[in-house]
């Protein structure tokens, strides 16, 4: 008698969790590819990112969400609006907290509303960066964290040294409902090229701001076209500050700055679009944008 297949399983899981969880290094480091930008600045990730991993028994698409935290603008409002819509329509949540620091508030509070929920659909809590502390750290942070809620796993991974992200998604795959792949085969992400575009700009852009600038920036790409007779695509993009003093810092003396922004991101969208490409990039002021429901829906919020 020959061994029947395991049932095929197809679905969506998000991660949740505070600002800088590590919620989308995560994200990438198990698609195997770059989904979301990354960065150590607060709300990096503004929407919700879809990435898919396919394997010979399932499709998992998981869900980076942005960090859900105390809203002090309409544009955070509208943030964490996009978790909790999220959270309401996959199939398994993972509540992401780092274990290089202690348990908090936000990560008590977040539990708590996923609580909420009901037992409708399984959680997971994820403690990610175990690379950073030592085994009895990772071991007091296990138990601190256990204690947030009713988990069905609480799993230990690096997204760095690779620690148990098999593991993990096993396990997510296992809460999967049966069901034949919901997208083709080969297909990383279901990201507009035109929005990634604009996410590695702006991800360019955050390196080494600070204070509340990381918050103020914004990025739209205006226009995107091959250029006749030539291997070579024109981008066409322009970064958005509320404040005058603002676009000062980020052009720099001389635009020196943005010119190394434009170098960085270019870089990046070559290896995204396998094609050279000539970015112009340009600064203007959108002032208080994350306050303006006009300028948010404007920039695509």
């Amino acid at each position: 008698m020959t061994d029947l297949p395991a049932p095929f399983r197809a679905g969506f899981a998000c991660f949740v969790g505070r600002p800088n969880a590590g919620k989308s290094t995560l994200a990438n480091a198990l698609i195997g590819t770059k989904i979301a930008i990354t960065s150590n600045k607060p709300q990096t990730t503004r929407h919700a990112v879809r990435g898919i991993l396919h394997r010979t028994d399932g499709q998992l698409v998981i869900v980076d969400t942005p960090g859900l935290h105390k809203p002090r603008t309409l544009l955070g409002q509208r943030l964490n609006d996009v978790v909790r819509a999220t959270w309401a329509e996959v199939d398994v949540i993972g509540l992401v907290v780092p274990a290089s620091e202690p348990v908090g508030r936000g990560d008590k509070f977040i539990a708590a509303e996923i609580a909420e929920l009901g037992r409708k659909k399984p959680v997971l809590a994820i403690v990610t960066k175990t690379d950073l502390v030592a085994k009895q750290q990772l071991a007091e942070q296990l138990l601190a964290v256990s204690r947030l809620g009713d988990f069905a796993e609480v799993v230990p991974v690096s997204a760095v040294d690779g620690s148990q992200l098999d593991l993990l998604a096993d396990l997510l795959v296992g809460y999967l409902p049966e069901s034949p792949p919901l997208y083709l085969d080969g297909e990383l992400t279901d990201e507009p090229e035109m929005v990634m575009i604009a996410e590695l700009i702006r991800e360019a852009a955050l390196e080494g701001v600070r204070d509340e600038l990381p918050h103020s920036l914004a990025v739209t790409v205006e226009e995107m076209s091959k250029r006749e007779g030539k291997d070579l695509i024109d981008v066409h993009a322009t970064v958005y500050v509320e404040r005058q003093s603002q676009k000062a810092i980020v052009l720099g003396a001389g635009g020196e700055r943005m010119k190394q922004v434009g170098t960085q991101a270019r870089a990046q969208i070559e290896a995204l679009l396998g094609s050279r490409i000539y970015l112009d990039l340009h600064v203007k002021i959108a002032k208080d944008w994350q306050r303006d429901p006009r300028q948010l829906r404007r920039l695509g919020f």
